[in-house]
């Protein structure tokens, strides 16, 4: 693989890490337009976005985690309520981030959170990628 590629694909990575921590922004853009000049890098980027956003998302879990349990608000009621399987919505804008954290926070399983939380944010890349094609 040329290394323009590698460097492609390593800061679309970073791009879907950061994007899936408290820090503001997206990285939608970043991998809808290394798909519009190297769409033979879509496997790829596929994998390497999903993994970045995930990864994100467990650091911002874990945040949640470390933080003291005192009496837990009633704004977590969802997240309770569906356990694990709510961070399938860990991709959207705003909510996702409080998701990853309120899971932390209830101490939810943190292997289940990792899955249903990949299943969510890889099927949003996979759907991008559909929609360029």
């Amino acid at each position: 693989m040329p290394e323009t590629d590698l460097i492609l694909l390593g800061s679309l990575l970073v791009s879907a890490f950061l994007a899936a921590t408290l820090l503001p922004g997206g990285s939608e853009a970043a991998f809808a337009g290394l798909l519009v000049v190297r769409p033979e890098l879509a496997l790829p980027a596929l994998v390497l976005a999903t993994l970045g956003n995930t990864a994100g998302g467990m650091s911002t879990y874990a945040l949640g985690r470390l933080l003291p349990r005192k009496e837990l608000p009633p704004r977590l009621e969802l997240v309770r309520r569906y356990g694990s399987a709510s961070l399938l919505l860990s991709w959207l804008p705003v909510v996702g981030d409080g998701l990853c954290a309120a899971a932390g926070l209830l101490r939810l399983n943190w292997f289940a959170c990792l899955v249903w939380m990949a299943i969510g944010k890889g099927a949003r890349y996979l759907v991008l990628a559909w929609a360029l094609n």
